[in-house]
């Protein structure tokens, strides 16, 4: 759907880093205006609800600095080019929880930020968990710890905001509905 569509007459490049671009386009709205639009590009994200059998949810607790803070997430991680996000998303859940899965179900992708990047995160759902004996090392530069938590408890950490993001905040509401 492209209703209220802005026509792009320029892009300019501003910045080309390891994880996103930045651009700024010249646009022409729909009432013949124009504007500038500044447009982070990402090549996109999973993220896992992973379940164990005992019903809790497994998440990872690491720094942010964008925030400033520690905080408590679900399992995510950037596609790699050309890589298939079920590909990706098990290698995030390995990496980050030392979990498999042998149910790994697609559930929705969503934009995480429409106003100003193009990053949809496809979103799984990982069951019948067990424990890789040698797991995948995180990146060099990503610390986390693992929490597992019940629902009651994600809850409780989704109001004193030690889950903080929008992902995470979305994956215990869709648990809380099952």
């Amino acid at each position: 759907m492209k209703k209220f569509e802005e026509k792009t007459t320029k892009t300019t490049p501003i910045y080309d880093g390891k994880i996103v671009k930045l651009q700024v386009d010249d646009v022409t709205l729909p009432n013949g205006n124009v504007a500038k639009r500044e447009i982070i590009k990402h090549p996109g994200a999973v993220a896992v609800i992973a379940i164990t059998d005992e019903g809790k949810l497994v998440l990872v607790e690491q720094y942010r600095k964008a925030l400033e803070r520690s905080i408590v997430e679900i399992p995510a991680g950037k596609l790699e080019p050309g890589e298939e996000p079920i590909v990706t998303a098990r290698r995030e859940l390995e990496e980050e929880t030392g979990y498999g899965a042998q149910s790994l179900t697609y559930l929705q992708a969503f934009a995480t930020s429409p106003g100003f990047a193009n990053e949809i995160i496809h979103l799984f759902v990982a069951k019948d968990l067990y424990k890789i004996e040698n797991k995948a090392d995180l990146d060099e530069d990503e610390f986390v710890e693992l929490v597992e938590v019940s629902l009651e408890e994600a809850g409780q950490m989704v109001a004193d905001e030690r889950i903080y993001d929008a992902k995470t905040a979305f994956a215990v509401l869709w648990l809380a509905a099952q």
